[in-house]
């Protein structure tokens, strides 16, 4: 029973996941429309087939905005999990393989940074050092780094207990190899499910702070700043949020879906 719970919640991920993929990777080369491109005429028009998901206040093509949104938002997610995932795994590794006073020093700073919620840090950090798409990728990819660096060291100090590890330094292996040849292999599942609830978190926080107007700045499409300048027209024009908040859910229940059924 088990077993065919955690296949089905693959398979729908996988779903999910390869939808909003597609998407992106067809927004890349192809949107039906300039996502920029206005037209007052066709302002807050309802879906159709010259508009699959309508039309925004300034007559704007939904789907394109989608599409090109979308990119903006896996590129964000992407980038902020390499920093938090690269950073934080050498800082993990380094301090659960060798303890003593560097261990406890790092430890104690990621603890009091972990301590503060990391959507709040970002945006203290954002309104220091302005807005936009890169700020934003650098100031959640290091809050990220603590949740990172407490797995893999945690990881690290059950593995470098393991007779293998023994087995390694008795060959006259070095701490470098034996750190990122020998143990690194061995934290991939726990990385991986790391990787997967990080990138979560870093789309809800980019739409978050874009919702907010302090993450990616117009003219660049933006999914939580599609759902904050749609609110005015909730009743109106439903679609306008409809559609971005669909690929918000998508891409966020596809990756969980995915993760617990790997």
């Amino acid at each position: 029973m088990r077993k065919q719970k955690n296949r089905f919640n693959f398979i729908v991920g996988l779903i999910l996941v390869s939808f909003a993929l597609l998407l992106v990777i067809i927004g890349i080369f192809y949107t039906p429309y300039d996502p920029n491109e206005m037209n007052v005429l066709a302002k807050n028009q309802a879906p159709s087939l010259s508009h699959l998901f309508g039309t925004d206040y300034m007559g704007r093509d939904v789907l394109s905005r989608v599409m090109e949104g979308a990119f903006t938002t896996f590129f964000v997610g992407i980038a902020t999990v390499f920093i938090g995932a690269t950073v934080g795994s050498i800082l993990g590794a380094v301090t659960g393989y060798f303890g003593g006073v560097v261990d406890e020093i790092l430890m104690r700073i990621n603890d009091a940074v972990a301590s503060f919620p990391s959507i709040l840090l970002a945006l203290v950090f954002v309104s220091i050092f302005g807005t936009g798409k890169y700020n934003v990728i650098l100031a959640l990819g290091i809050l990220f780094i603590p949740s990172f660096a407490r797995v893999i060291r945690s990881e690290f100090i059950i593995q470098k207990e393991m007779d293998y590890v023994k087995s390694a330094r008795l060959l006259g292996a070095s701490h470098i190899r034996i750190i990122f040849l020998h143990i690194f292999p061995n934290t991939k599942a726990i990385l991986r499910s790391a990787i997967t609830i990080g990138f979560n978190n870093a789309v809800l926080a980019e739409a978050g702070m874009s919702y907010l107007s302090l993450g990616v700045q117009p003219p660049d499409p933006s999914l939580g700043r599609m759902l904050s300048e749609s609110q005015t027209y909730l009743f109106g024009a439903p679609w306008m949020a409809l559609a971005p908040g669909l690929m918000i859910v998508i891409t966020v229940l596809g990756f969980s879906l995915l993760n617990e059924g790997s």
